[in-house]
């Protein structure tokens, strides 16, 4: 039996052949992503991996639908598995909104799907941390969402040689594209042809341009200028103040392609340019409105980052951690007379918070030691009797191979830590 197309296994490692995807590696991502938003105030939510299909179509569309894992469910639902997470946490929102203080700071790794092509850094399901800020109109929540990104990215051992954030403004193109008098009816299928510049041919994009009224060649010039409006040049001082600005430069050529995007949107980008936007998100003060059928006006902003792209790119550059430790110690149980005591002292150090494995059934002392080197472990434990008969632990510092010899009762006060 196969798993299905565009899908993962995540293993432990190490790896079995053929398999790329470590759920330790998942864990140490998640693990960042968690302590860096909680840094910054952010509060972990999570919400259902099904949702009603209307939630999607209302925002985007029904031209979604395809990229959707929907179905009829038994009680005559249209309903689909979430392909992103900022409809359900507008949804929350615009439902709780008065049970909470503003600015609302929520974070969520959901794990989302869309039936699409397989292809290089985009799979039918990933996991991405989501962050967003709700109940703020001023630049300052931009640059905070900006700042928790960029940290996020840090936390992961990448720098400013690593990654850049392309920051750009829906508002200044709204305006490129009411001073050439478009059709504002039109400014959703503008923004698409933008948004596709980089990847589409020249003469393509210039030809769906002048359906709309636009010059191409006016198009580049605005990118080439990319000159901050007010709202950008007071993001780029407020993370100039925190010593940020390296990480971050204006790009017009960004515009985010989901219609819902009302002022800044970013994206990151590996500086090399080898792999697909790592993350990105903007500004999206109308969703909680349309989403909550007009009854709560409340702004909002924030970002997606994807686990699969992240991986990859944590792979090319050697940050994926050389070794994952399972077990912080390994009991030997080498003198079967002793399980009881070894059991004891197992459950001892489990209760202290450390991570304890040992041998559930009898095995000689080589195979357990070589298992608690496969396992990672920082020490063994195993323990014996003096002369007199008094139960005496010898623990083992496998970093350095240093040895010593401790009464029972010092055993969790010296590894329980």
């Amino acid at each position: 039996m196969e798993r299905l197309p565009g899908f993962r296994d995540f293993y432990p490692e190490p790896l079995p052949a053929n398999e790329t995807w470590s759920c330790d590696l998942r864990q140490h991502i998640f693990a960042r992503w968690r302590e860096t938003a909680r840094r910054y105030g952010f509060r972990e939510f999570d919400g259902p991996p099904l949702e009603p299909l209307e939630l999607y179509t209302n925002k985007s569309g029904t031209e979604i639908v395809a990229q959707l894992f929907n179905f009829t469910d038994k009680g005559g639902r249209e309903v689909s598995l979430r392909p992103e997470m900022t409809p359900t946490v507008a949804r929350m929102v615009a439902h709780a909104e008065r049970a909470y203080k503003k600015p609302i700071k929520w974070f969520s790794i959901p794990q989302l799907f869309r039936y699409e092509k397989q292809q290089k850094g985009r799979l039918r399901e990933h996991f991405q941390l989501n962050c967003d800020l709700f109940g703020e109109t001023d630049a300052a929540a931009d640059a905070e969402v900006l700042a928790l990104l960029i940290d996020t990215l840090r936390a992961l051992g990448l720098t400013a040689a690593d990654f850049v954030i392309r920051l750009s403004s829906r508002q200044a193109w709204q305006g490129f594209f009411a001073d050439r008098q478009g059709d504002p009816a039109r400014a959703y299928e503008f923004y698409q042809v933008v948004d596709k510049l980089e990847r589409e041919k020249e003469d393509v994009s210039r030809e769906r341009l002048a359906a709309l009224g636009i010059d191409l060649a006016a198009v580049n010039s605005f990118i080439a200028a990319s000159e901050p409006t007010p709202e950008l040049a007071a993001v780029l001082a407020n993370l100039s103040a925190r010593g940020l600005r390296d990480f971050v430069q204006v790009d017009y050529g960004v515009i985010r392609g989901l219609a819902y995007y009302t002022g800044v949107v970013f994206e990151a980008f590996d500086r090399k340019g080898e792999f697909r936007a790592i993350a990105g998100g903007g500004r999206y003060d109308n969703l909680v409105h349309l989403v909550s059928g007009g009854k709560v006006n409340l702004p909002a902003l924030g970002f997606g980052m994807g686990d699969v792209v992240l991986a990859e790119l944590m792979k090319a550059r050697g940050l994926v951690p050389k070794s994952f430790h399972p077990v912080d110690l390994v009991v030997l149980v080498e003198d079967e007379t002793l399980r009881s005591e070894s059991l004891g002292l197992v459950q001892r150090l489990r209760d202290a918070g450390r991570a304890v494995d040992y041998g559930l059934t009898p095995a000689k002392g080589d195979r357990q030691f070589r298992r608690a080197l496969e396992l990672g472990a920082e020490r063994i434990v195993r323990l014996e009797r003096d002369p007199a008969g008094a139960l005496i632990a010898w623990v083992k510092v496998l970093a350095d191979r240093s040895e010593r010899r401790m009464p029972l009762e010092e055993v969790v006060a010296a590894c329980g830590g």
